[in-house]
């Protein structure tokens, strides 16, 4: 992978990341090509890359089938064009965590307006973590599925989506991962978690061009769509015959329309990607936590005992919007987030704005003292 220009200290890759020259020159190409031949032309072209090696890139990169994926123009899209169609009816129980996004949290209550479930969520304990003992005294047969974000917006925990898939396994509730801000910077392996459906962001970690995204869908969870039956507890039996007949694949679930320039880009994208394993953006984050905790006035705010490349904080003078920009006229990009996009934690917490900087293996030491440098004297 490329390194960017070293113009800007880009601390903003859970908003977007940078996209490689390779990328940018993938995506002008097949622009130049739908000028020169036409659209449907050029796409005809590539359909081997668009409607094979893509999804084959997609299944490596989270451990999943090529007939399990999904594409769509967001991580958000993914889950609220999919989750929905369970339809969970009265007298079942949706679980969520307290560090959903607010996209799709807003599409869930939506969903328990029109249908009458019943939403949990998770309680945390003292560190900020999920409760599992909670989890595993509550799931039951009326739990229609568990929600859980890997990595939230708001915050850089990471949740334990491994041990919540060792609860799961073996019961009928769908498991469900949002990891939109996970995805490119920690290892993911569907199978080996035991999800129904994990969607993932291109834009983001994983160095992608905007309007990317993807679900990853299980066997079961697809029985259950296609069987469109409000008994979604489907066996495994019923899941794999589903799937043999070769009835239905993942991407029945996509939406029509798609710019052939941006998936042409993600795949270029997706073909030259770090292995996710050799990503340490833990370490660059607690680096940066360190260098933070020690400028005056600053808050913190990293609940849990495992962090990943997202750090949110506060200054007990100077408002979030005024950091942001301070920061960005010395070339340091940060973003300033709002407290809705995860309320659940946040608001009530008293969180309604705050700075978030998000490392990735492109961020240098230098940039991380530059950032707490420069906070110091923004703040002095």
């Amino acid at each position: 992978m490329t390194a960017p220009p070293a113009t800007r200290a880009h601390l903003n890759t859970a908003g977007a990341g940078l996209l490689s020259p390779h990328a940018l020159d993938t995506m002008i190409d097949v622009l130049h090509a739908e000028r020169r031949d036409g659209a449907y032309e050029t796409e005809l072209r590539l359909d081997g890359e668009l409607n094979e090696q893509l999804y084959d890139e997609l299944a490596r990169l989270v451990g999943a089938a090529p007939d399990d994926i999904a594409y769509f123009d967001s991580a958000t899209r993914a889950y609220a064009s999919t989750l929905p169609l369970l339809e969970p009816g009265p007298g079942e129980r949706v679980i969520l965590s307290p560090y959903e996004y607010a996209g799709n949290l807003l599409s869930l209550l939506a969903l328990r307006e029109r249908h009458g479930f019943t939403v949990d969520v998770i309680p945390l304990d003292s560190e900020g973590d999920l409760d599992l003992e909670w989890l595993e005294r509550n799931v039951a047969d009326d739990v229609a599925f568990v929600s859980v974000p890997h990595v939230p917006s708001g915050c850089g925990i990471v949740n334990p989506v491994e041990e919540i898939g060792r609860i799961l396994r073996g019961t009928d509730t769908f498991y469900v991962i949002d990891g939109c801000q996970s995805v490119g910077q920690l290892p993911v392996d569907v199978a080996a978690l035991g999800c129904d459906l994990f969607t993932g962001a291109g834009r983001k970690f994983l160095c992608g061009p905007r309007g990317t995204g993807f679900a990853a869908v299980s066997e079961r969870l697809r029985a259950a769509l296609e069987r469109g039956s409000r008994d979604l507890h489907v066996s495994a039996v019923d899941a794999r015959l589903a799937v043999e007949d070769r009835v239905h694949t993942a991407r029945t679930l996509e939406l029509a329309e798609r710019s052939t320039a941006v998936a042409m880009g993600f795949l270029t994208t997706l073909r030259e990607a770090p292995d996710p394993a050799g990503v340490d953006n833990t370490a660059r984050a607690a680096e940066l936590t360190a260098l933070l905790d020690a400028v005056p006035g600053i808050d913190v705010i990293n609940p849990g005992r495992r962090q990943a490349g997202i750090v949110t904080f506060r200054h007990d003078r100077v408002s979030p919007a005024d950091l942001t920009a301070a920061l960005g006229e010395c070339g340091i990009t940060v973003w300033t987030i709002t407290g809705a996009h995860t309320p659940q934690y946040m608001l009530d917490r008293g969180v309604t704005t705050a700075v978030r900087a998000s490392v990735h293996w492109y961020t240098t030491t230098a940039q991380i003292e530059a950032l707490a440098a420069e906070l110091r004297r923004i703040t002095s």
